[in-house]
């Protein structure tokens, strides 16, 4: 019998109370003609009821598509998911206290699939200790409808570990590019290969029914065995789905340089003088020559863009947690996705690289913080995030950096010659006493002795011993009212505090490639603002930086 049906017949085998797994990184390897006809059919007659949907990577667009189309109550029952800012509908019914709902790290999820296929009881790591998902601070629970314990603290060889516990699936949704008559998937035409071997295995092994949407089908694969990316023997179903309903990502239809067809021609945009861009230059100056990076979604996509304008792309290795290594990340709802890559592999191998600290650096989005160091980038009030790969990421970095403006919201500011002046305030602040929750334990990181710096376009901080050192601050900024003013703690403040390199407020490129990435800001301490000091010693000063 032949293993095409269509996307309604696809969603009429989900029976209720399945548990489903679904792969997908935003919209890349998502099946968005499946979801959808699973939505047609609820809303048509009330079933597929009380499912239990788990995935790893955020999926959606933040309005109706990816797991957005999983957004209503009686359909779902519990969710498992890794990041959830990008389907406010899930988000707004587990913050209601209307389903089960659970925040673990995108990375462990990703390993759970592996785990799952292999047969074992679950995931054990180091991963999410002494965050939100410990169980001593909350166990990844979201709201107190939530009463199953998905996280489990044992102690082996005297060191504390976090268990994750397994569970059979019952339906994987999948995506591919290419399906021959036996159910062969391939992925040519696919930005990434994500977790979709492995949530098929686990699907298989668990006695459930693997689905798979595609975008063509052929006879026999003319390809290399090696580039099918889930066997047939997995495969019980695809799916070929119309045009509109497979883009290569949410953003854009297809991309030739995703997945290699093409090699990309550099970028040749400047980016606007911003807050954004000081802040993506200032983390630039950071990069090491030849160093593993992650870049986190958000603020750290601008160290990407930076370093295409200062023509540095080659000077390090830019990774993203879905698989990709090298080339230049893409941004926005094609976030994930990679131009020029020299490698992309699955995203568990990917996480095993950066669980196990095959990472130099890496540069996170920044939320909220506090006095210890601790970062909040998962849950606000009612607003649910998720953490994503935040915790994998940043619990086994040991050179790390937080990236975001300094207040949040709108905030206006001026640079004019070289200097920064601040108009208007952001309406909340980023600087907190307590932050809402802990995806990233400052204290922790200490212990461990990781090096741990925040920056932002008027000020850079270092985590010590004694919590939050600020030991730069922008040309033009006023040290109380622009700062301190702004936090509702008092920082520790360096003796050597010193002004930001001055070539991030200036236009132009930075030519860091010629000069060197140690910061001209360096050398120069603040004189006139903080330190007993004319202003014409601060002249002399500059005149031998200058030249």
């Amino acid at each position: 019998m032949s293993k095409q049906i269509s996307a309604e017949q696809a969603a009429q085998l989900i029976p209720d109370n399945a548990t489903i797994a679904t792969g997908g990184f935003i919209g890349i390897g998502f099946a968005e003609a499946i979801a959808k006809a699973a939505e047609q059919r609820f809303i048509a007659c009330q079933q597929p009821q009380k499912l239990t949907l788990v995935y790893a990577a955020g999926q959606g667009d933040a309005q109706h598509r990816g797991l957005n189309h999983f957004a209503h109550e009686a359909m779902v029952s519990k969710v498992i998911g890794g990041h959830w800012g990008l389907a406010p509908g899930l988000g707004k019914l587990a913050t209601d206290n209307r389903i089960e709902a659970y925040n673990l790290p995108q990375g462990v999820i990703c390993h759970l699939f592996r785990d799952i296929a292999a047969g074992k009881p679950g995931t054990l790591t180091k991963v999410g200790l002494h965050t939100f998902v410990d169980p001593r601070l909350g166990g990844g629970k979201i709201n107190s409808r939530s009463r199953t314990d998905q996280v489990e603290l044992i102690s082996l060889h005297g060191e504390e570990y976090l268990f994750y516990k397994a569970f059979p699936i019952d339906i994987a949704l999948l995506r591919g590019t290419t399906a021959d008559a036996d159910g062969n998937i391939s992925m040519e035409r696919e930005a990434l290969p994500l977790e979709a071997l492995a949530i098929a295995q686990a699907t298989h092994n668990s006695g459930g029914k693997v689905i798979v949407q595609v975008e063509r089908t052929t006879h026999q694969h003319h390809l290399t065995p090696d580039r099918v990316k889930i066997p047939g023997i997995l495969v019980d179903h695809y799916v070929v789905a119309d045009p509109a309903d497979h883009p290569q990502t949410f953003a854009e239809p297809f991309n030739p340089a995703y997945c290699g067809d093409v090699v990309a021609p550099a970028s040749q945009e400047t980016e606007p003088l911003s807050a954004r861009k000081i802040i993506g230059r200032r983390a630039l100056i950071a990069l090491q020559k030849h160093a593993v990076v992650n870049l986190g979604i958000g603020m750290p996509e601008m160290v990407s863009a930076v370093a295409a304008e200062e023509k540095m792309l080659n000077d390090f290795t830019l990774t993203v947690e879905p698989g990709g290594i090298g080339g230049q990340p893409a941004s926005g709802l094609s976030f994930g996705a990679v131009s020029n890559a020299a490698a992309v592999i699955d995203q568990p191998a990917q996480f095993d690289f950066y669980d196990g600290g095959g990472l130099d650096q890496a540069f996170l989005g920044l939320a909220e913080t506090c006095p210890e160091g601790h970062v909040n980038v998962s849950r606000f009030g009612n607003k649910l995030a998720g953490a994503g790969g935040f915790i994998n990421i940043t619990q086994n970095t040991r050179d790390l950096y937080f990236l975001g403006t300094f207040t949040s919201g709108p905030q206006q500011i001026e640079i004019n010659d070289g200097q920064l002046q601040v108009i208007k305030n952001g309406p909340v602040k980023k600087f907190l006493r307590q932050v809402q929750q802990i995806t990233f334990n400052g204290e922790y990181a200490v212990k461990q002795r990781h090096s741990v710096t925040f920056i932002t376009e008027r000020a850079v901080f270092k985590l010590t011993a004694e919590g939050l050192r600020l030991t730069e601050i922008a040309p033009g900024v006023d040290l109380q009212n622009d700062i301190l003013d702004q936090m509702e703690f008092q920082p520790v403040i360096d003796d050597n505090l010193v002004l930001m390199d001055p070539r991030l407020f200036n236009e132009g490129p930075m030519n860091l490639q010629h000069s060197g990435s140690h910061p001209a800001g360096h050398m120069r301490k603040l004189w006139s603002q903080l330190v007993t000091g004319s202003e014409e010693q601060t002249g002399e000063l500059d005149s031998c930086i200058a030249s």
